[in-house]
């Protein structure tokens, strides 16, 4: 029996999956939540996670598609229905993992594959337009669940006169909001976003933008220096094998992009194939070797973000929530791996007068290197095991870092880092 919107509307729980495959392609999070109420009352409870990544063959022609100067509509039509049939695969799988049926699905939220976006208003044919394409055909989910199923998040956006991005502020409001605190939401993915929820905010005082690059770049640079063997610097190795080239590196902020005020958003048209030919190039010129490229890029990454939070936020936030990333541990494994102290060095993130860091340093927040850099993890809650209903395994450490204290809470392979910095 299939459900219609209307019966899930009028539904007080409602188990909802959400899909999003992001800037870098690596993969598909898909996420399985219970969400009671709705508007400011509405509550979300995490059930269960999981990550089907795309194989590098898929990863190399969502990028070919995505740097624009590949492939036509065949193409498109081709890699869309592929997404389509790869996200609700996904949808099953983590039914499968986390032992309900299809049928238990209400609702399905799809955020579909970027493989262009233009915010910036551009004369085509006798018109200006501006916009976003997101594939993945959301019609194989439907059919898969027999659910409703939501998409084209970006284009509605859009259209209502938005940017298309960020596009998490709101909900992030309804769910980390203070009334004593201000609260900064720091995603690094391939794009790096921030939101900042003043203290008793109301939701036309939130502040959210792209702040530059995440991982793109550094992906982009591991993939070119290893010819195409590694697609990204796990755990921070490569680039803690390099010092900063200062000179690259004040070249690289001097982003134009860095300079602009928000409301602005990002992507891969902007810090994709051409961007990178420039790093490489002034490399080229200064004769920078490969991993010392490599320590700076990431420390631009760190820097650019550090630049949004001192140059565009009203305040300075009272508690920093980093996130991106995923598998950071097997699902049975409870330990980081070793990783030179160095890079901690090389990511800044300095909030007013806060600073988590090293003595003077700051801290790197960094992917998985953070995490990499931590004791191994013992669980301080017992484990739970799942029951009739969908129960978590929750595994919590803190950790001093420093004369900080971070927070690590990773829900299966979901990492948030909760840096308090007052």
């Amino acid at each position: 029996m299939r459900k219609d919107i209307f019966e899930v509307r009028n539904k007080q729980t409602r188990t909802v999956i959400g899909l999003m495959s992001g800037t870098s392609a690596d993969g598909i999070d898909a996420v399985l939540t219970k969400i009671t109420g709705s508007g400011l009352d509405i509550k979300v409870e995490e059930q269960d996670f999981l990550f089907l990544p795309f194989s590098k063959e898929v990863q190399e022609r969502i990028i070919l598609v995505a740097n624009g100067a590949y492939g036509g509509a065949k193409e498109l039509c081709e890699l869309a229905n592929y997404l389509g049939k790869q996200y609700a695969y996904a949808c099953e799988k983590l039914c499968e993992k986390a032992g309900i049926s299809k049928e238990e699905v209400d609702l399905v939220g799809n955020h579909g594959q970027t493989v262009w976006h233009m915010p910036e208003q551009a004369q085509y044919l006798h018109d200006m337009v501006r916009g976003t394409l997101q594939i993945g055909e959301d019609s194989y989910i439907a059919q898969a669940l027999g659910c409703p199923v939501v998409g084209d998040f970006r284009v509605r956006d859009m259209a209502a006169g938005g940017l298309g991005a960020p596009l998490v502020p709101y909900v992030e409001y309804l769910l980390y909001r203070k009334e004593n605190q201000t609260i900064a939401l720091q995603n690094i993915g391939g794009i790096g976003n921030v939101t900042l929820l003043p203290k008793n905010c109301t939701l036309d005082e939130v502040t959210a933008f792209d702040t530059g690059p995440g991982n793109m770049l550094i992906d982009a640079y591991v993939s070119r220096m290893t010819k195409e063997e590694k697609a990204y610097d796990e755990g921070g190795k490569l680039a803690a094998q390099g010092k900063i080239h200062q000179g690259l590196l004040d070249f690289l902020m001097k982003d134009p992009y860095l300079q602009l005020p928000p409301p602005k958003n990002s992507g891969r048209e902007y810090y994709g194939k051409a961007y990178l030919e420039k790093i490489c190039e002034f490399a080229a010129e200064h004769h920078i070797e490969d991993v010392d490229c490599l320590r700076t890029i990431t420390r631009f990454t760190a820097e650019s973000i550090a630049y949004g939070l001192q140059h565009f936020t009203k305040e300075s936030p009272d508690q920093l929530i980093v996130g991106g990333g995923h598998g950071l541990f097997p699902a049975d494994d409870h330990r980081g791996g070793p990783i030179d102290p160095a890079i901690l060095r090389d990511a800044p993130v300095r909030l007013g007068p806060h600073r988590v860091g090293r003595d003077e340093d700051s801290v790197v927040f960094h992917f998985d290197t953070l995490l990499n850099m931590l004791p191994p993890i013992r669980p301080c809650v017992p484990r739970q095991r799942r029951g009739t209903k969908t129960r978590r395994e929750k595994r919590f450490a803190q950790i001093t870092l420093f004369r900080k204290v971070v927070l690590v809470y990773q829900k299966k392979q979901v990492l948030y880092i909760h840096a308090l910095v007052k």
